[in-house]
């Protein structure tokens, strides 16, 4: 029998996620890096194994994950979206932990475009009397 596969999609502003995760000995894997390697900051690598401490599944499954656009901080945004949603389609009983932690929320802000006449978005060019 073929073990079971979880795949989920994860966004944070511009990044993207694409997550598998099977059953295993809680190794991840983002973009065929460790996790520690990839994402080199450790509070980020505490976000993307958050939703296993919540849930008390530390080491049940192996998560391979490739990340595309935005910056490390938005692709582990992505990343524990990802997982929890990966989560959720292997047992239903997680839902409650992961919901009450804001973890299935897609973070709806994005990057606001910049406008004509302005430096960015809101930023003027500098006013001059004279």
């Amino acid at each position: 029998m073929d073990q079971a596969v979880y795949k989920a999609t994860g966004r944070r502003k511009r990044s993207v996620a694409q997550v598998k995760m099977v059953p295993g000995q809680g190794k991840i894997t983002i973009n065929e890096r460790t996790c520690e390697d990839y994402l080199c900051r450790p509070t980020l690598v505490m976000q993307v194994k958050r939703p296993f401490e919540l849930t008390a599944t530390v080491g049940k499954y192996d998560i391979t994950a490739k990340v595309d656009g935005g910056g490390i901080a938005g692709q582990a945004g992505a990343l524990t979206l990802g997982i929890s949603r990966a989560l959720l389609l292997a047992s239903q009983e997680m839902r409650p932990p992961l919901k009450s932690n804001g973890l299935l929320t897609r973070d709806p802000r994005e990057k606001e475009r910049k406008k004509y006449g302005q430096k960015k978005a809101r930023k003027r060019f500098q006013f001059s009397k004279r």
